[in-house]
This record gives C-alpha cells, structure tokens and sequence, in this order.
C-alpha cells in the first residue's frame, strides 16, 4: 500500500480521536497507542491512519472508539516507561503497542489489558508470548521479519556492488533483535566473502561517526537492519550514504522513496492497517492468548535508479526483475 492511497487520511495523529455524540447507555471502547515514531512524522502519520482506517471497515467509528496517543521516538527505556505507565492509567480495553522495546515496557505496567504488538522482531525471544499458535498472555499480534531476511540484504548488496569486501550492520541493539538478525548476517557474510563488522548506534552522532569512519576502508557497503533510532535518523543516514558512496540496504521501502539505494522488507503501513483486525477481535470479546500471532507473509524489493546512477553502479537486470518497484 503506497502513500498516495493514503494522503487523504493524512493531517496529523491527534493526541485523541474525535468522539461523536453517543446513543445514551452506549459504552465508548478505548484504545491506547504507543508509537515509537514522533508526532506529525510522515511514517507515523501513513501508519495510524491505516491503523484507523481498518477500525471502521470493521466498524468501529469516530463514535463508537476513543484512542489516546502516545509518542516515543527513539525515547530512553524510563521514557518509553513513562508513557507506558500513562496509558495503563487510563485503562484502555486493548492497547497497540509499535516496536520491540515499547511492547515491553508496557509489558512491564500490565499482565491484564489486552495488547496487540506491531513491527516486534523476535515474540517469543523478547518473552512476550509463549508460542506463535498459542500466544498465553495477554499480547498477541503481528511479528516484523523471520531473522532469515537478514541473508538476504547482503546478497543484494554484493549482487550490485560486486566488489564488496565489507559491510557494516548498523543497528541499535536498545531498540531492535540484534542477535536475531546478525545470526543470519554472519552466517551469509561467510558463504559471500564479506566481513561483516557489527556497528551498534543509539545516536545520530553514533550513526555520523560509525559510517565516517566505516568508509575510510574501500569496498565497503552499508546494510541497517529495523531500528527505531535508524528510521528517526533516516534523512542523515542517506546523506551519508551518498556523501560516502556507499551503497547500502535499508529493511524499509521509504528510506528509498527518501533516495537511499534499495531495500527489501514488509508494507509497515499494511501492518498497522491488518492489526486492526485484532484490536476489533478483542472489543468483540476474544482474548490475546487465543489469538495466534500472525507472520509475514509478502515482502517487497524496491530500487532507486537515480541513485544508483549517482553512486556509479550498475543495476543488474536479475535484480530489476527481481523488484516490485523502481524508482526513477
């Protein structure tokens, strides 16, 4: 699902969902959302407007659901607390919690209020639910990528830069499964000949310093694994991609949109839009722990030509077949 399907629901996140007038006796259900983007950013925006638009296919409109908004963008662990604690206060019929290190602070602040999670790596590592099939708590919802997608990115990084010697995996470990991905990147470096050098950031200072100094050594390439501090950094981590010439892959289509080089990854926006269908299952009287979490299912390779071109490489046509978009 792309942005222009979206740009009629788009002007901002309220902090509260308009309420219309009610029939008298008629409960307003209540949702908390805790996102670890920030208020008014364009992803956000796209995400919760999905999030929203599912709710009233589903039949839940501005009158009938309250939702309180929180926001999170690449907030300390005592933040994202904070906030967690907040909306428990209110006690919501089912929160939607965004993201690996925000499931579990509100983890933290309830084994009650039902939680549907999105854009989570690794459930069942992170301790948030028992088994796909059989969550048994009280969260359930959508997971991110199978670890396996990280040997994929790097065999399209040396599929288009064919001299690639080396690769930097740049994540925060604070707000991704680190271990969950660099498993499999290892693995697939080993078998490509490439050194992987780990590069955990929390910063953007973090992030200038590490790809300033990654770049002083040729042949090398950039791979930056699903990270809430790289997708809030992502303006400066394309501009030093292209200031260093380094080609790099992205899990995320929209760092291509905004002129990074390519990606490979799942519709995060559809995600939200899909997780919908949970939160009505739960105001509808199911429980997270029967529930089965749901794994993805499609994924996307998307390419920007423009970049390539201004990088100096040459797209493959195995891998422009291989794209479900190319952006020119």
């Amino acid at each position: 699902m792309r942005r222009r399907e979206f740009i009629k629901l788009l002007g901002g996140a309220a902090t509260v969902w308009p309420l219309a007038a009610r029939a008298q006796g008629e409960r307003i259900r209540r949702i908390g959302a805790l996102v670890a983007y920030a208020e008014g950013d364009l992803e956000t925006n796209l995400r919760l407007a999905a999030f929203r638009q599912g709710l009233e296919r589903l039949g839940w409109s501005e009158g009938s659901v309250r939702i309180d908004y929180r926001y999170s963008p690449a907030a300390t662990a005592d933040q994202a607390q904070v906030l967690a604690k907040e909306l428990v206060t209110l006690q919501p019929d089912v929160i939607l919690t965004h993201s690996t290190p925000i499931t579990a602070a509100l983890q933290r602040e309830s084994r009650a209020i039902p939680i549907v999670f999105v854009t989570v790596s690794d459930p069942i590592g992170s301790g948030f639910i028992a088994s796909l099939a059989r969550p048994g708590g009280n969260l359930t919802g959508l997971t991110l990528f199978e670890a396996s997608i990280s040997g994929k990115w790097l065999p399209m990084l040396k599929e288009i830069a064919p001299h690639l010697a080396r690769a930097a995996f740049v994540v925060n470990p604070k707000t991704s499964s680190f271990g969950h991905y660099q498993r499999e990147a290892e693995a697939m470096a080993t078998s490509l000949a490439i050194e992987l050098v780990p590069s955990p950031v929390e910063t953007g200072a973090d992030i200038e310093r590490t790809i300033k100094s990654f770049a002083r050594e040729p042949n090398g390439g950039l791979v930056f694994a699903p990270s809430t501090t790289t997708t809030v950094h992502r303006d400066l981590i394309i501009a030093l991609a292209a200031q260093h010439r380094l080609p790099a892959v992205y899990a995320w289509r929209y760092f291509v949109a905004a002129g990074g080089l390519m990606s490979y990854g799942i519709d995060p926006v559809d995600e939200f839009r899909r997780a919908a269908s949970y939160v009505d299952r739960i105001l509808r009287g199911a429980k997270p722990a029967d529930l089965p979490v749901q794994v993805p299912t499609t994924y996307e390779t998307v390419i920007n030509l423009k970049t390539a071109k201004a990088l100096g490489l040459a797209v493959p046509p195995g891998l422009l077949i291989a794209a479900d978009e190319v952006i020119e």
